[in-house]
């Protein structure tokens, strides 16, 4: 399993790319809101938990949509920590 830090890396990457249009000293802090600052709206957050569950495997479930767990690439990386460890334990 990845890192937290691993994650952020990749989650941030992908924001970069796919919403800040490659420009990475644009690049949000870890604890910066998403939302809060524009970087993603709500199709880009569909966007983002697309891209989170294919990349890492899991599903976010409808419960867990919410700024505590997807506002910020490090809430989000978090989430997708506890969710992987969940699942592997569950196995």
């Amino acid at each position: 399993m990845l890192s937290k830090g691993e994650i952020e890396q990749s989650i941030g990457d992908y924001i970069v790319q796919n919403f800040l249009f490659g420009v990475a000293d644009q690049r949000p802090d870890a604890d910066q809101s998403l939302m809060g600052t524009g970087i993603v709206d709500s199709v880009g957050i569909m966007q983002l938990v697309s891209f989170v569950e294919k990349t890492y495997g899991i599903r976010i479930a409808d419960d867990d949509f919410g700024p505590e767990n997807l506002d910020t690439i490090e809430r989000l990386s978090r989430y997708v920590v506890a969710v992987s460890k969940t699942a592997a334990a569950a196995q």
